[in-house]
């Protein structure tokens, strides 16, 4: 039975789902890193939240673990690379909490604006100290804003109602999609110059590391206010604390910081500064819609193959699951096929989807191509942890499409070029049953069997009953035999399904035959 481990807390709703899908589930919360490394191998399955670290010891441990879902969108507790060349999918839920984080976000620039938190303090101090905050309107100010995905978008709709000027650096932001949200496409450096209020909504990659920061606030308008719900190290604190001790930036609303929990930071008791403890996605709305999207997307995977929201894969619904498992098999099997027949490095590989196929979720395919190519070469490799191998190997990779096969309704050709020769295989689907057509440019129809031997001869006459004669002295029974030839007395070769898997004796026996050039035996 497929099972899962809950390891953070979420809503009650993640496990009823993973419970009315048929998968057993388990809810341990609070557990140390040592105490999930040692329970982790009993798991196909990890739904965490930002507590839980799957680091790269955790996740060697977790021998039968398939999928990391995240509930909510940032996954740096997550070693993804790790999870990557084991072969797990990494998956988040991007679009569960954007709209209340956003709205958090536009709080925050509200209570900034206004000192509320201050003012409350004060007041229910017994003070009334109403000319001691003193604050700013929104309306006509010019909100930057640092990262315009999802979050970022929805704080420009809103902004947008508050009669705010919008500018956003994003180096993915097309111009096109920037005037549907309403915002100007700028760089990063003159956002710097125009904003009066900067919003962050960027990941925390290497790139975004300290981008605000001593320098970046130099450029700034004098009074600058700043908000990060977003995450913690995007903002250098100790330069924001002495930006706010000059004045330079007249408030700053951190929902995040560079160490969490963040029980003692020295922003803490600046008189223009708010905090909050990372509330960007708490509310109940939010926490339920992360809770149930994480769960249907990691069952999906579990017990159909769908992928959704994945980090480290090409994402696959179940309805193009479901269409594309046939050519899945043929895909693997094309892989499979030139991995087998390779025995030197390989330096690249071209796929082209022709037909049908062209116009379909190619990614998934291609996975599973390199999947079966690089298996023979080395073991624990998946439609996940492929393409990254791949990479890592220098392997050059391309894709292509078209919506003409010729005279199929659908063609793979599978390309592959090595430090000493070139292969290429081809193959279609007959009533969803995959068959090959073309091997080195010479037509054959066959069947893969489990067993197969791929003979590559010359076209002489008595070359069949030498080789079937021989396989019968051996005991091995013949289940197809697939002939195809570039032109008479030319290039020949043999695809021959047997029973049971040929000795290294009775290989070597085939390889001495006359005019026999290669014999290979192949595993489907």
């Amino acid at each position: 039975m497929v099972k899962v481990l809950i390891s953070d807390k979420m809503s009650p709703l993640a496990a009823e789902c993973f419970t009315q899908r048929g998968i057993e589930v388990d809810v341990k919360p609070g557990m140390t890193p040592e105490e999930l490394t040692q329970c982790i191998g009993e798991y196909d399955g990890l739904a965490v939240r930002s507590a839980t670290k799957a680091t790269a010891d955790v996740i060697a441990a977790a021998e039968n673990l398939k999928v990391i879902g995240r509930a909510g969108i940032g996954v740096d507790n997550i070693d993804r690379d790790a999870a990557t060349s084991r072969g797990i999918v990494v998956m988040n839920t991007p679009f569960g909490n954007s709209i209340t984080t956003a709205e958090h976000a536009i709080s925050l620039m509200l209570a900034v604006a206004r000192q509320i938190p201050a003012a409350d303090a004060s007041t229910q101090a017994g003070k009334w100290e109403k000319s001691k905050f003193m604050g700013v309107e929104l309306m006509g100010k010019t909100l930057g804003i640092i990262g315009c995905g999802n979050i970022g978008s929805v704080v420009a709709d809103r902004a947008q109602g508050l009669k705010m000027k919008g500018v956003a650096f994003d180096p993915y932001l097309s111009p096109e999609h920037a005037k549907t949200i309403g915002v100007e496409k700028v760089e990063l450096d003159e956002l710097f110059q125009r904003a009066d209020f900067i919003s962050m909504h960027t990941p925390l990659t290497d790139a975004t590391k300290g981008i605000v920061n001593k320098e970046a606030f130099a450029k700034m308008k004098d009074g600058v206010r700043i908000v990060n719900c977003a995450r913690g190290g995007l903002i250098v604190e100790a330069d924001l604390k002495v930006a706010l001790d000059e004045g330079k930036v007249a408030g700053a609303a951190l929902d995040v910081f560079e160490e969490e929990p963040a029980t003692d930071n020295p922003l803490f008791g600046h008189p223009n500064m708010v905090a909050t403890p990372h509330l960007g996605a708490s509310t109940i709305e939010a926490q339920e819609k992360v809770a149930e999207q994480v769960a249907e997307q990691m069952a999906d995977y579990l017990l159909t193959g769908a992928v959704t929201n994945a980090l480290n894969m090409a994402s696959v619904s179940a309805e193009e699951a479901a269409r594309l498992k046939p050519f899945m098999v043929l895909a693997a099997q094309l892989g499979s096929f030139a991995g087998q027949a390779t025995n030197s490095a390989i330096k690249e590989i071209t796929i082209s989807y022709e037909g049908i196929c062209g116009e379909m979720n190619c990614k998934p395919l291609t996975a599973v191509v390199l999947q079966g190519l690089l298996s023979p070469l080395m073991e624990g490799i998946n439609m996940v942890n492929a393409p990254a191998i791949a990479k890592q190997r220098n392997i050059n990779i391309k894709e292509l499409r078209s919506d003409d096969a010729g005279s199929y309704q659908s063609l793979i050709t599978v390309d592959v070029i090595t430090e000493q020769q070139s292969r290429s295989i081809k193959g279609t689907l007959f009533n969803d049953e995959p068959r090959v057509v073309e091997i080195k440019g010479i037509s054959i129809d066959a069947k893969l069997g489990p067993n197969m031997l791929y003979i590559t001869n010359h076209d002489k006459p008595g070359l069949v009953g030498n080789l079937g004669k021989t396989l019968g002295d051996a005991g091995i029974n013949i289940a197809t035999f697939h002939l195809g030839r570039s032109d008479e007395g030319g290039d020949a070769i043999a695809l021959i399904e047997v029973d049971g898997t040929p000795s290294a004796e009775v290989l070597g026996v085939l390889a001495k035959l006359e005019h026999i050039v290669q014999t290979i035996p192949m595993r489907f």
